[in-house]
């Protein structure tokens, strides 16, 4: 299982499990909750009516007293009341009075006049001195439908002492069943939403974690494969100093590789030439005609600036292939580019008689990229053209835009590349004899064309003309 399904199961059971058994208490807590505020109100209702009941209790008048007519004119009245959102239409109390044995005398229903009440609990603790209070069915046997009755006390009103009977005030207990059914549901809704909105949460948390430690695993299986790549986006956390760490620590490695390679490569290209520069050296100590003498102090100083060229390019493709990603981007005008490299070169036509055609573009193209680098890449593609050119030939550099890509072409007259070379022209330390004197460069230009198109996303080819001559493209992404 992937870990950020991981993550977001186990959020989402954390967050799940704990939201359920909450609203679990919350929903169960309603209904107690609710007919306790209930029970209160018929408390306060019950000793407030006892109290006005108690004249015609004790004047033997409460069937037919002004206590029983204001009962029966307060049941016919229709309150026209909103409560919450529910209408309330009619009086649902019921007013019952038993004497001081527990006898009904009195029924705002009319039903129970006569009735021995005196074991039902509201009325048999009432006459102990006890709050006295219950829960019945409406009907026997009918468990669902259920009324709450709660009683107070009647007493003399001009002796405290005397219990005259008891008054029990009643309610259906499915006149605030909507009100019950309807917190039930919103808490389950606000519920509902309140999960929702974690597992959101969770998941973007899950997403923003993965998407931190994927790019890491990414950058580590690059490094891993040898390939060069950028660091992993700062980040002000724990998963951004390990990206940092995982950085130094590639960069150990890989520099301490990259030291042990080219200490070997360096070695092998510098024995040639300094073999040459000693033996030379050693004919120079013995007697010998000036011709010879000047030739030999020559082969040593073309063996010097042999060592020199290989070292500062050696530098220079070091340079751009420790980098796994451009130090800086800036957008480059295509046609100003080349007009810089050619006026750099443009020295070096002279001796050769070279001339360099430039084809005006056909539109305003840029790249984005290091200047810097780029001028380099094509300056080397431009000297190799020029080496390669018959004395008096022409360079022609051209500049195109196709399927989303910028094209630096340089085409030449030379001899072409042979087909053994053809595999062979892009590795490191390779290079063909030039056609006028035979010497062969230090064979890292076209490596540094190379690792300098991959830092900007963009490939380098080089390949024979049908007409004759060789031709180098470089291909970039527009923008």
């Amino acid at each position: 299982m992937r870990l950020g399904l991981k993550l977001v199961l186990g959020f989402f059971l954390i967050v799940g499990i704990a939201a359920f058994f909450v609203m679990r208490v919350f929903v169960n807590e309603v209904k107690p909750g609710v007919r306790q505020a209930m029970e209160s109100t018929l408390v306060d209702a019950a000793n407030l009516l006892a109290e006005v009941a108690a004249d015609d209790l004790k004047a033997g008048r409460i069937a037919d007293g002004g206590f029983a007519r204001h009962v029966a004119l307060a049941q016919q009245r229709d309150p026209k009341a909103w409560v919450w959102r529910f209408q309330k239409r009619s009086v649902d109390y019921r007013v019952t009075v038993t004497d001081a044995r527990g006898t009904v005398v009195f029924d705002s229903q009319g039903r129970d006049v006569g009735r021995d009440n005196s074991r039902w609990n509201d009325v048999y603790r009432t006459l102990r001195g006890e709050y006295g209070a219950r829960s019945s069915p409406e009907t026997p046997g009918d468990t669902a439908h259920t009324v709450m009755h709660v009683a107070a006390p009647i007493y003399d009103p001009d002796d405290r002492r005397t219990l005259l009977g008891v008054l029990t005030l009643s309610q259906p207990n499915r006149s605030i069943e909507p009100f019950i059914v309807a917190s039930q549901r919103s808490i389950l809704l606000r519920g509902a939403w309140l999960i929702g909105i974690s597992a959101l949460i969770g998941v973007l948390m899950t997403w923003w974690l993965v998407r931190g430690i994927g790019g890491l695993n990414r950058y580590a299986q690059a490094v891993s494969a040898g390939e060069p790549v950028p660091p992993p986006r700062p980040r002000a956390d724990e998963i951004g100093d390990l990206g940092r760490a995982l950085e130094t620590m590639r960069r150990k490695l890989a520099g301490k590789a990259y030291v042990e390679q080219y200490v070997q490569s360096l070695t092998h290209e510098m024995k040639s030439p300094l073999a040459a520069i000693r033996g030379a050296a050693e004919l120079l100590q013995e007697p010998l005609p000036e011709a010879d003498r000047q030739r030999f102090a020559r082969h040593i100083q073309a063996q010097e600036q042999r060592l020199t060229e290989t070292i500062d390019k050696l530098l220079a493709l070091a340079e751009v292939e420790q980098h796994g990603w451009l130090q800086r981007r800036e957008r480059i005008d295509a046609g100003a580019l080349v007009e810089q490299v050619v006026q750099a070169v443009d020295a070096r036509l002279t001796p050769h008689g070279v001339r360099i055609h430039r084809a005006p573009p056909a539109g305003t193209w840029a790249v984005e990229g290091d200047a810097f680098l780029l001028r380099r890449a094509l300056g080397n593609l431009l000297d190799n053209a020029l080496a390669f050119s018959p004395p008096d030939g022409s360079v022609e550099l051209v500049v195109e835009q196709a399927d989303g890509q910028v094209r630096f072409i340089v085409r030449d007259r030379g001899p072409g590349i042979p087909d053994y070379a053809h595999e062979r022209v892009f590795e490191r330390f390779y290079s063909l004899p030039r056609p006028d004197s035979g010497q062969r460069s230090s064979g890292l230009g076209l490596p540094f064309v190379r690792e300098v198109m991959r830092l900007h996303g963009g490939e380098a080819a080089l390949r024979n003309r049908p007409d004759g001559g060789a031709e180098a493209v470089l291909s970039l992404p527009a923008v």
